[in-house]
């Protein structure tokens, strides 16, 4: 099936494929170690044979992509790309690329296309993206996929959601039941492949955001979908 994908329109249109988004920085530099994190992690989904996602540009994104290309996987390598003024264009390892003007838009579709999220180390950016996918599966505007928090980083932010936050009642405990903590890459793997054997155990009755999320559909045009538990 991923022989027939050959654009993002296409991917969208293949929802049962397991795909998997990278989030982190686009400031680090091939050689650093958040680097070779991401690439690493991409570099074992690529032998699995599982697609990656990324915002297609420098940094973290290209170690994804780069990692997952080197892995001559049947998957594909997806880079959803945006207008900054320090990015001109995306990075050499993409299978296939979409290029948006704003934020919004390109976030949907990382919504849209992804089964599970890997938050590497990043800065405001990756921020925004970490935060954006607990919000929509908070108010389950997709499903709970698992957000993996790979890097010491988070775990801060993790901490201050559960003790500040959710103890003055900003946010209840079981709506960060989805964010999981992995100590490494082989971590994130587990999450990762515990994740990809239900969703395809569930066939067709899996929850699928680019079923859920239609980033075409005006706001309350569905129905709410029956959401699976994480494994």
């Amino acid at each position: 099936m991923n022989k027939e994908i050959k654009t993002v329109e296409d991917a969208l249109n293949h929802p049962k494929i397991f795909r998997v988004s990278i989030f982190g920085s686009a400031r680090t530099k091939e050689g650093d170690a958040e680097y070779k994190v991401a690439y690493e992690l991409a570099n074992e989904l690529g032998k699995r044979h599982i697609g990656v996602v990324t915002g297609g540009g420098p940094g973290q994104m290209e170690a994804g992509n780069k990692g997952h290309v080197d892995a001559c996987s049947t998957s594909n390598s997806i880079g959803l790309t945006v207008r900054l003024p320090f990015e001109d264009e995306g990075n050499d390892f993409l299978d296939m690329e979409q290029h948006f003007q704003k934020f919004g838009n390109r976030l949907d579709h990382f919504m849209a296309l992804s089964s599970a999220v890997v938050v590497t180390a990043g800065g405001v950016g990756t921020c925004l993206e970490l935060f954006y996918t607990l919000q929509l599966t908070q108010v389950k505007h997709i499903c709970p996929i698992p957000i993996i928090l790979l890097d010491p980083m988070w775990e801060e932010i993790l901490d201050w959601l559960k003790d500040s936050a959710a103890k003055r009642g900003f946010v209840s405990e079981k709506e960060l039941d989805n964010v999981l903590v992995a100590k490494d890459v082989n971590e994130a793997l587990d999450i990762i492949e515990q994740t990809k054997k239900a969703f395809d155990d569930g066939g067709g009755d899996v929850c699928v955001n680019s079923q859920v999320y239609k980033i075409t559909t005006k706001i309350g045009e569905n129905k709410r979908p029956g959401f699976p538990k994480l494994p």
